[in-house]
């Protein structure tokens, strides 16, 4: 072999090699993603509540107008946005969601609610919980036509899956990332029936496009001033075989549902806040290492609640575990993490003080 020829050998001997470390890299990569729809979802450089944080990489916000605004149902706001600048908006499928950084600063996550084929406009919308964390509130009071705002997404952790049947129970604005899901269905062909309850049929939106959509038999309205609750055991024994089950709506009746579950049915649920993050599993001591206190983090409450007095601008923002922005590093102590976010490596010394909790009855933080 010639002298020139050898480095070109070498060459391209190191270039295979390169080729296959990234194609081993991209499975890994895929199968993150896969096991963990929310994942990556990258924490914020610049926190919207509190200040210092982590660093990392801010995800890429799309500044949108309001173009439209509407109340479907009483206390619900339904918002149209669009994008500011031309061009089409990243798609989506049933289930996803945005993530609104309101004029505050607040950020909070809305399901898409729209046409996924519209690439020009999203559609989110919103019930008013005047003593909720004010996000709705904000939305209702502070977002117009002709408002600025930006958005960060979609994302989806409530994908439609690929099913020859499905039965669908929405509990009040619940119906948003269901109705997207009930248009796909029956694009497709497939069977399926959808129980929608709320109070009242005038605080249940889009009651008329569902039941035009769906017709009699397929959809069941249950009004509680006038139905009562509904039959939940009922319509899951008569599910068909093989069929997805979706849920999204308040956790007693996500309760119901994952109680009246038949074996030949799978279950998909989306939850307006994380199932068991927000407490339980007993109180525990959290020893804040800097500041040199000791905190009690009760039953019902969070890591985030408790150090929020002593910690000044703790970073923090969806206090649902979805950003990543209250991540802290641990040195001592067990972790119960409550989040599908953290990496692996990620969840060895450290945890996402809004959700997560401790293993046992102390954790040490680097705060």
């Amino acid at each position: 072999m010639s002298r020139t020829t050898l480095p070109r050998a070498r060459t391209l001997a190191l270039l295979a090699s390169a080729a296959g470390l990234a194609l081993v890299a991209r499975g890994a990569l895929r199968k993150r993603i896969d096991r963990s729809p929310l994942w990556p979802m990258p924490a914020l450089e610049d926190p919207i509540s509190g200040t210092g944080g982590r660093g990392g990489t801010r995800p890429a916000g799309i500044r949108m107008l309001v173009s439209g605004r509407d109340e479907p149902a009483d206390g619900v706001v339904r918002l149209h946005l669009e994008a500011m600048d031309a061009g089409d908006l990243p798609p989506w499928r049933p289930g996803a969601h945005l993530d609104l950084v309101l004029p505050s600063g607040l950020v909070r996550q809305y399901s898409l609610c729209g046409d996924p084929a519209d690439r020009a406009s999203y559609t989110v919308a919103t019930r008013v919980i005047e003593d909720g964390r004010g996000g709705s509130v904000e939305v209702r009071q502070q977002l117009h036509e002709g408002s600025e705002i930006e958005v960060r997404g979609p994302r989806n952790r409530f994908p439609l899956v690929d099913a020859q049947a499905y039965v669908f129970v929405a509990g009040g604005i619940g119906i948003t990332p269901v109705l997207p899901m009930l248009r796909a269905a029956e694009e497709a062909g497939a069977d399926w029936r959808l129980l929608y309850g709320g109070r009242s049929r005038a605080t249940m939106p889009f009651l008329a496009e569902i039941e035009e959509l769906g017709g009699p038999g397929r959809v069941t309205v249950a009004a509680e001033d006038e139905d009562g609750l509904p039959d939940l055991a009922g319509l899951l024994a008569t599910a068909p075989e093989g069929a997805a089950v979706y849920c999204c709506g308040p956790e007693g009746l996500l309760g119901a549902v994952e109680g009246s579950l038949p074996d030949h049915c799978s279950l998909h649920v989306e939850r307006f806040a994380p199932g068991a993050g927000a407490g339980g599993s007993g109180a525990f001591e959290v020893e804040l290492r800097k500041t040199g206190a000791t905190v009690t983090v009760a039953a019902d409450s969070t890591i985030l609640a408790a150090v929020k007095p002593l910690v000044k601008n703790v970073s923090y923002s969806c206090e649902q575990g979805f950003c990543g922005t209250c991540q802290q590093r641990v040195i001592e102590g067990e972790i119960d993490h409550r989040d599908e976010l953290l990496t692996d490596s990620e969840r060895g010394d450290s945890l996402l003080i809004c959700v997560s909790r401790a293993g046992g009855e102390r954790l040490v933080l680097d705060l």
